[in-house]
C-alpha cells in the first residue's frame, strides 16, 4: 500500500490590524437652561444651523431646523409656537385664547398656543383646563413656582414646537390679532430675524413716570447699539426659534427679557423689522412696579451690551477720566509748580485701570466660543 506524503499545513500570517476610525467630531451644544420649580430642562439640546446667504426665492426656513417634522404623538410639527405666559389672568385669559385662536384659524399656518400658568393664586389654571377641552391647538404647562414672565418665555421658547415662536401677553393690551401678519413677514422674507410690534401709544400704568424713563433706557440702547428702536420693550413679537437659542440663557427672569432679546439680536447683527401697533388699556391689575423694574431695565441694557460690546460701554467714561486728569495736571503745574495733587493722580491712575479693564473685557469676548 503507497502512502501519500501529507500536506503540510499552509502558514498563517496574522495580518496588521485595521486602523481604528477617528473619533467622530462632538458637535457644540447649547445649554437651555433649567425649568421653574424642577430639575433640567428637557427640552432639546442642539446645534445653532448657519443662516443661508439671503435669496429672494427662498419662502421658509424649514430646512434649517433639525427637529423632526413628526410629534410623538403622531401629529404634524406646527410652524408657529405662540407662548402665552399667564399670573393671574383668570378673569380674561379665556377672551384672550379666543381672539388668539380666531385670527390664526383664519391664517394659513399650523400652530400651537402654548400657555404657561407661572403658579397663579388665582383661577387661571382651572380656566387653562378648561379651555385645553374646547381648543384643539392649545397647549398647557403649568409651573409649580412663580418665576417671572422672563422665565415662562424662555422655557415656553425651548420646549415650542413651532419654528417660529411668537411672544404676547394675555392681559388684553396687544393686537394679537395681527399675529398671522408678524409670522407672514418671517416666512416671506428670510433676511429678517426678528418681528416687533412697536407701539404708537403708551396705556400703561404710572404714564407719568413710564413714558420719560423709557425714552431715556430706549435712547441709551439705541446709542450702544448703533441702531434706532421704535420700541424696546413691546411684549409683542415674532421671532426664528433656532436663532433664538444661543440667547436664551441671557434671559432675566422678569419683564427686561423683551429688552434682551432685542439688544441680543441687534448686537449680533440679527435684522429686526418693527411693525406699527396700538396699545390698549390693560385688563387686570398690572404686575409692573415702575422703580424696580426700571432699575432692573437700565442695568439690562447695560448688562447686554457689556456682554456683546464691553468697549463701548468702558473705554468712554476711561478717556473722559484720563483726559479730565491730564488737563487738570497741566493747571496744577501752572499754579503749583511740581506739585501734584492726589485728586489729580487718582484720576488719571483710575482711567487708566478702567481702560485696561475694557481691554481685558474685549479679549475675553472676542476669545469666547459661540455667542
Amino acid at each position: 500500500m503507497n502512502e501519500h506524503p501529507q500536506t503540510p499545513a499552509p502558514t498563517v500570517v496574522p495580518s496588521a490590524p485595521a486602523p481604528a476610525p477617528a473619533p467622530a467630531t462632538e458637535p457644540i451644544t447649547v445649554r437651555t437652561g433649567e425649568l421653574a420649580g424642577g430639575s433640567d430642562d428637557p427640552g432639546e439640546v442642539g446645534t445653532a444651523p448657519a443662516r443661508p446667504a439671503y435669496d429672494p426665492t427662498f419662502q421658509t426656513t424649514t430646512a434649517l431646523d433639525p427637529r423632526p417634522k413628526v410629534l410623538e404623538d403622531g401629529s404634524e410639527r406646527p410652524y408657529v409656537t405662540i407662548v402665552l405666559p399667564c399670573y393671574n389672568e383668570g378673569a380674561h385669559v379665556l377672551k384672550e385664547i379666543d381672539r388668539i385662536t380666531a385670527a390664526m384659524n383664519s391664517s394659513e399656518f399650523t400652530y400651537e398656543l402654548l400657555c404657561i400658568d407661572d403658579a397663579s393664586t388665582d383661577n387661571t389654571l382651572e380656566v387653562l383646563e378648561q379651555a385645553a377641552r374646547d381648543f384643539a391647538n392649545l397647549r398647557i404647562m403649568p409651573f409649580r413656582r412663580n418665576g417671572g414672565s422672563g422665565t415662562a418665555r424662555r422655557i415656553g421658547t425651548q420646549q415650542a414646537h413651532g419654528e417660529i415662536v411668537v411672544w404676547t401677553d394675555a392681559d388684553m393690551t396687544y393686537e394679537n390679532e395681527r399675529i398671522p401678519e408678524l409670522v407672514r413677514i418671517l416666512r416671506d422674507d428670510p433676511s429678517y430675524d426678528q418681528v416687533v410690534g412697536a407701539r404708537t401709544t403708551e396705556e400703561g400704568t404710572h404714564k407719568w413716570a413710564r413714558v420719560p424713563a423709557k425714552w431715556l433706557i430706549r435712547n441709551i440702547a439705541q446709542w450702544l447699539t448703533k441702531t434706532r428702536i421704535p420700541d424696546l420693550n413691546s411684549g409683542l413679537r415674532a421671532f426664528r426659534r433656532e436663532v433664538s437659542l444661543p440667547y436664551l440663557r441671557l434671559l432675566p427672569a422678569g419683564f427686561s427679557c423683551v429688552t434682551t432679546i432685542t439688544i441680543a439680536f441687534l448686537s449680533n447683527q440679527h435684522d429686526i423689522k418693527y411693525v406699527d401697533t396700538s396699545y390698549a388699556k390693560r385688563a387686570g391689575v398690572s404686575k409692573f412696579h415702575f422703580v424696580n423694574d426700571a432699575y432692573r431695565y437700565i442695568l439690562q441694557v447695560l448688562r447686554m451690551v457689556m456682554y456683546f460690546d464691553p468697549l463701548k460701554v468702558l473705554m468712554p467714561p476711561a478717556l473722559w477720566m484720563i483726559l479730565i486728569g491730564f488737563v487738570k495736571g497741566v493747571v496744577d503745574m501752572v499754579r503749583h509748580p511740581f506739585y501734584f495733587p492726589a485728586s489729580t493722580v487718582l484720576l488719571i491712575v483710575s482711567g487708566i485701570m478702567i481702560a485696561s479693564l475694557a481691554l481685558l473685557s474685549d479679549l475675553v469676548v472676542r476669545s469666547r466660543d459661540g455667542v
